[in-house]
């Protein structure tokens, strides 16, 4: 039992000592029940920016418009079609909802009405509450005038001229996430292991330029990033038929900024880092919030209020929607200039302090 207790007692400080260990085995499965409670677990409701277009001049039409209006959960804009469907394709509206002109007479003579409901095929996780929603006060209005022929028919429209499937709205978000991996885990980590076994010294030592050491490593990765994102790219060509609806050229240079930009936040951690470990866990760091809440995975617009400023800071929010954008044409969370040029203000900044605080040995 002696020598059981003293191998137990070793066991704990040898776990405890390994900062990686304890944070995926304790810290991690915390986190992520944190993280995933703030998003889904939170009591305030989440808003649907409806647009509504009453072309109708009836009764139906204002009757319905009044609905919509008391419906706690939708945040309505009232607006004309041209305007309503131009916010739907920049994101500020979840829906549009039209009320064409003649809902009233088709109700009157006995008919049923035809609402149009337009949404966006790339918000493909949230589409189909707001339809649910909609549908939700047609039906409730249905049931305070007439419970025989229904009055309202809901008459789903995208915004896109083909439907957009999950698997195209998931491939730029992998892509990003890939680029991502790339330059904070398989950059930084090994730089750190050079330096930790006194590789770095050594080179620094030769006749060999210290720039030229750090270039090749650069030149490498980009290379990779590359590599990778044809990969995916043709995978998902191949595998789930995902078109590629933009320019080739304009997406090869989103991967190369992309890439870049991770590679410098990758220096940066090599730079303040000491042993792997800590590396690694600081990596984990700025990996784990991203991976979650940039909308690689999960729409931004289900975040919390409290959590978007996070959300508008990450450099890989700007890159999954760059990627988006080129890739399958989806609707932009912002226009493509400011992704890039947010993607370039985290390159020059981290690139500035890796240079500032990285050291040899």
């Amino acid at each position: 039992m002696k020598a059981f207790a003293k191998m137990f007692t070793a066991s704990l400080k040898e776990f405890a000592r390994d900062r990686t260990a304890f944070f995926w085995t304790l810290a991690f499965p915390i986190l992520f029940m944190l993280l995933f409670g703030a998003i889904f677990g939170g009591g305030d409701s989440t808003q649907i920016q409806v647009g509504l277009v009453v072309e109708d001049q009836g009764s139906a039409g204002e009757g319905l418009a009044q609905a919509f209006s008391n419906v706690p959960v939708i945040k309505l804009y009232r607006g004309d079609r041209e305007t309503e469907l131009a916010a739907l394709k920049t994101g500020k509206r979840g829906v549009v909802v039209v009320l064409p002109a003649g809902l009233s007479q088709s109700i009157g003579s006995g008919q049923t009405g035809q609402v149009e409901v337009y949404y966006d095929p790339s918000q493909q996780m949230s589409t189909q509450f707001r339809l649910a929603v909609v549908q939700q006060v047609l039906e409730h209005t249905e049931r305070h005038v007439t419970g025989n022929t229904p009055m309202f028919s809901m008459t789903p429209k995208t915004i896109q001229a083909e439907r957009m499937r999950n698997i195209d709205f998931l491939v730029p978000g992998i892509l990003g996430m890939a680029l991502m991996q790339l330059g904070i885990m398989a950059t930084s980590q090994p730089l750190i292991a050079l330096r930790q076994n006194q590789v770095l010294r050594r080179l620094g030592t030769t006749p060999l330029p210290r720039t030229t050491v750090l270039t090749s490593q650069v030149t490498l990765r980009v290379l990779i990033a590359v590599a990778q994102a044809a990969l995916i790219v043709l995978v998902a060509r191949l595998v789930f038929n995902v078109q590629m609806t933009g320019s080739w050229l304009v997406l090869l240079g989103v991967v190369l900024f992309g890439g870049l930009t991770f590679v410098s936040i990758g220096y940066l951690i090599a730079a303040v880092a000491r042993t792997e470990e800590s590396g690694m866990a600081i990596a984990q760091i700025i990996n784990f919030p991203m991976m979650f809440l940039s909308g690689i995975f999960f729409p931004v617009e289900v975040m919390p209020k409290f959590l978007k400023p996070v959300v508008t800071a990450m450099p890989l929010t700007y890159l999954g929607d760059a990627l988006r954008q080129t890739m399958v044409g989806a609707s932009a969370l912002h226009p493509l200039t400011l992704d890039i040029a947010v993607l370039g203000a985290w390159l020059l900044v981290c690139l500035a302090l890796a240079v500032r605080f990285f050291r040899w040995e």
